[in-house]
């Protein structure tokens, strides 16, 4: 018999509550059960099971028992049949939340779908993330899906077919929905992909043929103002949903007087891959990382059961999933986290431009901000700045200078040595400085939205130590690099900020250690001709990769890389994401997913399957596929499958 279909009503506003735990959302408790599966006919329950549930059954009725080299496509005649298609979406919540993959910018082209006024519009909004984060499939760096679909304006793909896009996505109400989703991937060899607004800068949230679980509408939040937890925390805190994103995090937290370590973009789903990969924050100077103050997660691990991770339960996945990752270790369906009262803030923010100083004053303007790196952050400040070459010019954007808890006063104060360097070299210097009541006006009033979805850029990052500012030679050496990296033609958006423990976080857990020492998280962005040869691209992104950010990487020894913003192509990757936390967090790994059911690229665990794209570029356009003797990126894919159209 089928399962109650179930149609949720979520929660979009706070629910008053005071709890010594966090209760589970409605959308929680509708959760796919062994009875039931049990309960179905032979091939469908074989379909649904739980790992191990029918484990001999299985086996015994497998006509091959070779594992396949590679997950199952639409191309291969393992690939699941419409009717099997169809068996999912009636076991979901709703049969409407099984979507076959249809590209955002299929209006563009020819088909059914074509829309002349539709393409005008996404097109011209194309770089604004809220273009596309309510879109099941898009993600915000296409260059990871294959660029085979994209307004022609952008780049003309010639065709729109699905390519790096999964083929179908479950548009995720209840916790059932990917519990079944989990069970059908792994039981008929598909891949499996997580997105949630797809914010991700290595394409994670996509994959060819995939099977993608989306978790954006999971939207509920809830706040406790005394949350008793086991490991001794009590105080006020959020609970709140997989798709919960900055901008709804922060007016909830603000509707109740408080506020959160969160990000600093607007649209970033919170309680997903940022947290997931530790997140950074305007918050981070006082209060650390974004998974120091994670109380609890609400997770279905790789074999579809539903479980709490917290202090006490589950503790090695408590452990991995504040800072492992994401895509790695389940799927979460909430993050319980503290909350904190809200205090004032002031922010300054100005442009320095070489076109009025000329490129000798403006480096020498540029080195004196650089040299107040370590004050400013100790003084509990994140600085949002952009360095980047505008024509023959080059231009330095502080927005914001961003400071909780302090006054305009104060903030005068501490860029008073700053504002002496500048007026000796006769630079003029007059930021916009305001006050504001709280963090959320202020986090509103500062952050620009950030122009998303470049079709021809990679980026790659690094985490710059507190001792590379400690001396004199260490200063020159950093800013030498750095001002190479933008007279070479690439641009800079750099965090100033010591994201250390100063109050009341736990850094037992799986963020990077690199983050607890550094003074600078800085991204290079390295533009790259989309229309050029396979080899041409792939020879700029090594000479990204090997040549700019192995600079980087000389001059930091031992530190490393945020891997939620990151290159695709970071060697030594396992060092430079988790350090020496790697070791523990494989074996988490291994022992949770035995039959890698979750994989991304460079994710904990991911080392024996490769992407093998269909044009040889590091993207998700290609079958995924186990590694034998050596990796490989090469073109033995299928062609990408035509849209529906």
């Amino acid at each position: 018999m089928a399962p109650m279909l179930f149609s949720l009503l979520l929660a979009t506003t706070l629910l008053p509550a005071t709890s010594q735990s966090a209760s589970l959302f409605p959308y929680e408790k509708v959760q796919l059960t062994r009875e039931h599966v049990e309960s179905l006919p032979e091939e469908d329950a074989q379909m649904f099971a739980f790992e191990g549930q029918f484990e001999e059954e299985m086996v015994e009725a497998a006509v091959n028992k070779t594992p396949a080299r590679c997950r199952y496509g639409p191309d291969d005649g393992k690939w699941p049949s419409e009717k099997g298609w169809q068996k999912l979406a009636k076991q979901l919540s709703s049969t409407a939340a099984l979507i076959k993959t249809i590209p955002q910018a299929s209006v563009c082209y020819p088909g059914s779908t074509a829309d002349d006024a539709q393409c005008q519009a996404l097109t011209k909004n194309w770089t604004n993330s809220y273009t596309h984060i309510d879109d099941p499939t898009e993600i915000l760096s296409p260059i990871y899906q294959g660029l085979t679909c994209v307004p022609p304006t952008i780049y003309n793909s010639g065709s729109c077919t699905i390519g790096g896009y999964p083929a179908y996505v479950i548009n995720a109400k209840s916790a059932l929905d990917l519990q079944l989703g989990i069970n059908f991937a792994r039981n008929d060899g598909l891949r499996l992909v997580v997105k949630n607004t797809g914010h991700d800068f290595a394409g994670k949230s996509a994959g060819y043929g995939s099977l993608s679980l989306w978790t954006h509408g999971l939207k509920d939040i809830q706040f406790y103002d005394n949350y008793v937890d086991e490991s001794g925390y009590s105080g006020p805190a959020i609970k709140a949903g997989a798709g919960v994103q900055a901008f709804e995090l922060y007016k909830a937290a603000n509707d109740h007087g408080v506020m959160v370590v969160a990000g600093e973009g607007q649209t970033v789903g919170v309680m997903g891959g940022y947290i997931l990969g530790g997140g950074h924050s305007p918050l981070s100077s006082l209060y650390g990382m974004a998974a120091d103050h994670v109380l609890g997660f609400e997770v279905i691990t790789p074999s579809g059961e539903f479980t709490t991770a917290n202090s006490s339960s589950n503790q090695d996945l408590f452990w991995a999933l504040r800072g492992g990752g994401g895509s790695t270790f389940g799927v979460v369906t909430s993050v319980t986290v503290k909350a904190f009262k809200d205090i004032p803030v002031t922010a300054a923010s100005w442009v320095i431009d070489s076109s009025s100083i000329g490129k000798d004053k403006f480096w020498a303007a540029t080195r004196a901000f650089l040299d107040r790196f370590t004050d400013n952050a100790d003084n509990g400040t994140y600085t949002y700045l952009t360095i980047a070459p505008n024509g023959s010019n080059i231009s330095f954007i502080v927005q914001p200078f961003f400071a909780p808890g302090q006054t305009a006063k104060q903030v005068n104060s501490l860029l008073g040595p700053y504002l002496s360097k500048l007026t000796a070299l006769n630079v003029p210097f007059s930021p916009k400085i305001t006050e504001y009541k709280g963090f959320y006006p202020a986090w509103q009033g500062e952050f620009p939205l950030e122009p998303q979805s470049d079709v021809s850029i990679a980026v790659g990052s690094r985490l710059f130590p507190r001792s590379n500012f400690q001396s004199e030679t260490g200063r020159n050496i950093t800013f030498n690099v750095i001002k190479d990296t933008v007279e070479a033609g690439q641009s800079i958006v750099a965090f100033n900020m010591a994201p250390t423990l100063a109050r009341g976080g736990n850094a037992d857990n799986a963020v990077n250690p690199a983050w607890r020492t550094s003074i600078l998280h800085a991204i290079a962005g390295h533009r790259l001709d989309a229309k050029s040869s396979t080899s041409d691209i792939l020879s700029a992104r090594r000479s990204f990769t090997n040549g700019t950010l192995q600079k980087w990487r000389d001059i930091t020894p031992g530190s490393g890389s945020y891997l939620n913003e990151a290159d695709r192509l970071e060697p030594n990757w396992q060092q430079s994401f988790w350090g020496e936390k790697y070791a523990r967090l494989l074996s988490i790994k291994k022992e949770l997913d035995k039959k890698d059911v979750f994989w991304a690229v460079n994710a904990v665990g991911s080392e024996g399957w490769t992407v093998e794209s269909v044009n040889g570029l590091p993207n998700e356009n290609g079958k995924l596929c186990k590694v034998n003797g050596t990796a490989t990126t090469t073109s033995k894919a299928p062609t990408s499958t035509p849209t529906a159209v």
